[in-house]
């Protein structure tokens, strides 16, 4: 009975501390719109249609934290879109599999998410998680590139601090470089935010909201790290004043994505942390590494 206690006790904490954050966002929001902040200019998602869009998911389960709401919405639209899963996440320790049986599960998981998503064209790449080089990746992504001629590209960035996320931002760097292409990158916000800083265009997932819980949720064996990201989202809507919740992207030119991770990730600062399992420190993920989520904010 204590330890029932206790468990609830711990569930009605973490609601209320979670309300806190929410309600800090929603006032810094308010006071950024009221007295127009300096900051980038934050536009809501929208789309033509007929876009060609590509999502590169370092992982199973980030084209569905990431960027699943803004997939959903292009294909209403009816945009072409094609996901690239790069690493078969067999390092998972969650369930007690061995890598190879993690990263069986985690294919499965990555077809079902496609399949709620509504993407028919998906692949998958399978590097070994944590046992593969830029050189194994940078030529497939030109490939990639050079056929599906995307308009719109959704992926990771420097903004972060897991190494695989630095590795395949680094290898898109190169890729685009050797490609004449001009399409709008995206970076996406996986476990580290964006902030306001960076954030410049918004995404509700008000309309599509089942839906992008549901490919979320086909991720199953990593709801300890998208229950996270929900968070997150839900942070990026009432700062914007939206419902619900919604996701925050840093768009800009192929060409400043490819200079701003042209140099090695070795060299780039771990200044950055994400949101941990619970929300007791949730709005720390938004002030480490504001100085230089500023300073690339200008480069």
């Amino acid at each position: 009975m204590v330890q029932q206690a206790l468990r609830w006790l711990k569930r009605r904490a973490a609601v209320i501390a979670e309300q806190g954050w929410w309600l800090a966002f929603w006032l810094a929001g308010a006071v950024r719109r009221a007295t127009r902040a300096v900051g980038p200019r934050v536009k809501p998602w929208s789309t033509p249609g007929g876009q060609r869009v590509l999502a590169l998911a370092p992982h199973p389960d980030d084209e569905a934290c990431g960027c699943g709401g803004a997939l959903l919405r292009h294909r209403a639209a009816g945009d072409a879109v094609t996901l690239l899963y790069v690493t078969d996440g067999r390092r998972s320790r969650s369930l007690g599999l061995s890598p190879d049986e993690m990263a069986a599960r985690r294919r499965a998981e990555a077809a079902q998410a496609a399949a709620v998503l509504g993407v028919t064209v998906w692949h998958w790449l399978g590097l070994p998680e944590w046992e593969w080089e830029i050189e194994d990746l940078a030529p497939r992504l030109l490939a990639e590139l050079e056929t599906g001629q995307p308009d719109v590209i959704y992926a990771p960035s420097r903004v972060d601090f897991h190494p695989e996320h630095w590795k395949v931002a680094h290898a898109l760097a190169v890729a685009l470089a050797q490609w004449p292409g001009t399409p709008r990158v995206r970076v996406m916000a996986l476990q580290v935010p964006l902030g306001s800083a960076l954030t410049n265009l918004v995404s509700s997932t008000a309309s599509v909201g089942e839906q992008h819980r549901a490919a979320i949720a086909a991720h199953a064996s990593q709801v300890y790290s998208t229950a996270r990201t929900q968070r997150m989202r839900r942070y990026t809507a009432v700062a914007c004043g939206l419902p619900g919740e919604a996701e925050a992207f840093w768009e800009m030119t192929a060409a400043r994505y490819q200079r701003l991770h042209a140099s090695a990730p070795s060299t780039w600062p771990i200044v950055f942390r994400s949101l941990r399992a619970g929300p007791w420190t949730d709005g720390l993920a938004y002030l480490w590494g504001r100085r230089t989520r500023h300073t690339l904010s200008r480069d």
